[in-house]
């Protein structure tokens, strides 16, 4: 008893290090100067990976596996990178090769789908499975930092929630691979990869260009979500503190807290897994080992509007665009004293769907995702697939060494359906 206090102990630490330096390094804004005023480079040039440093070279090819870095610039004017793996690790392309487009969640990139070894990464098994694989990187992160006319120290720059991802960044990516393949694409998103394709597809959006939506943790409501973190985060208003001193980027990824957490990490009875428990919920299958590979690339930036907007629904319990809390301002977006809601019972009845959610997510919950499947009540019978694993959590989908078999294997099998 008395050695198990002391291990509780020590993750508790470890917990309390990682949130207090959260928002340290985020109240002090802390990031690495990318541009200087007197460098004479603009912001895409400045911010563009070098080839020894992209995620293609960094976390593809060391593999075998053949990957093209690319990007592709939003209307709003920011430079997306994207990563493409055009054939399996031998090298031969069979056949017609059907896109696959993935979209990682909150505070991540997309190394999200190459944490796992590669015969259990789902990017690796796509791409041996006979699919063309494409990795998107939202705004803000590490590789899509670029923008035609700002730069990430503006705080210009992180004016934005994930409703601008709905209306710039996944059109873009959409375009982008259907422009590149001829063919219309099938989209695995995880968190707010999911809540995205949701907002974008019950307005009508990128369905001509879909074959089929997986959507792992689902996101739509979370007026029921557990995580303490998240939970005490909005309902103190942390966000909107950060935001109304000022603080426009969200950056967990600071060299103080990824040596603290190492340090914390390597301490006898430390497990690290443990640290994820209070954002995600109990994890089920990971490894301790891939906590390393995760501090090493993760987790990611992003706006704390993007945060603001999170924390609102936490609140409210609805799936509504930002709220500026002002009848004015919100007449002069939105032609309306109230933001517009996404009505989840528009997304059309006949879109192949495969939702695959975990009991022990406190993020995605259970009551919340039970409210949109509520929502898709109508759905035709053979265009929806329901998986529930009772024993995972949030990060269970992306990192969990038992994901292969529980959840991949039956989503290739969707896939290769539609």
């Amino acid at each position: 008893m008395k050695h198990m206090t002391k291990m509780m102990g020590n993750n508790i630490l470890a917990s309390s290090i990682l949130v207090i330096l959260l928002f340290c390094e985020s109240a002090v804004g802390a990031r690495t100067k990318l541009l200087s005023a007197n460098n004479g480079q603009d912001a895409t040039s400045a911010l563009a990976p070098s080839a020894n440093d992209g995620i293609c070279a960094t976390m593809v090819e060391t593999h075998g596996y053949a990957c093209e870095e690319h990007t592709v610039t939003t209307q709003d004017g920011y430079i997306l990178s994207m990563q493409r793996i055009p054939v399996r690790k031998s090298g031969e392309a069979s056949g017609n090769r059907i896109p696959v487009l993935l979209q990682h969640g909150l505070l991540m990139d997309g190394i999200t789908w190459l944490l796992l070894p590669p015969d259990q990464s789902l990017a690796f098994l796509l791409a041996d499975n006979g699919y063309e694989v494409w990795l998107g990187n939202t705004r803000g992160t590490k590789y899509s930092l670029g923008h035609t006319s700002l730069s990430p120290d503006d705080p210009a720059y992180w004016e934005w929630s994930w409703d601008e991802l709905v209306a710039y960044d996944l059109p873009a990516t959409f375009q982008y691979v259907h422009d590149q393949t001829g063919q219309k694409i099938h989209y695995v998103g995880h968190s707010l990869g999911t809540l995205v394709a949701l907002g974008a597809f019950c307005k009508d959006q990128q369905l001509t260009r879909l074959r089929s939506a997986v959507l792992l943790s689902p996101i739509a409501y979370v007026g029921q979500i557990p995580s303490p973190l998240a939970r005490a985060a909005a309902e103190n208003f942390i966000a909107e503190a950060l935001y109304k001193t000022d603080i426009r980027e969200f950056n967990p990824k600071g060299k103080a807290l990824v040596e603290v957490l190492k340090a914390v990490c390597s301490k006898p009875g430390v497990d690290c897994t443990h640290l994820l428990t209070a954002f995600t919920g109990k994890n089920c299958c990971l490894n301790s080992s891939i906590v390393d590979v995760f501090l090493d690339h993760e987790p990611q930036s992003t706006s704390t509007k993007n945060l603001v907007h999170i924390s609102q629904m936490i609140r409210d319990g609805t799936v509504a665009m930002f709220d500026y809390n002002n009848k004015d301002e919100n007449m002069q977006h939105y032609g309306q004293p109230n933001p517009p809601v996404y009505s989840m019972t528009s997304i059309p009845n006949d879109l192949p769907l495969f939702l695959s959610y975990g009991g022990a997510d406190a993020l995605s919950d259970v009551k919340d995702v039970k409210l949109l499947l509520a929502s898709l009540k109508d759905h035709d019978g053979d265009k929806l697939v329901v998986q529930y694993r009772d024993d995972y959590a949030h990060a269970d989908f992306v990192m969990g060494q038992t994901a292969k078999q529980d959840v991949y294997d039956p989503l290739m099998a969707f896939l290769k359906l539609q």
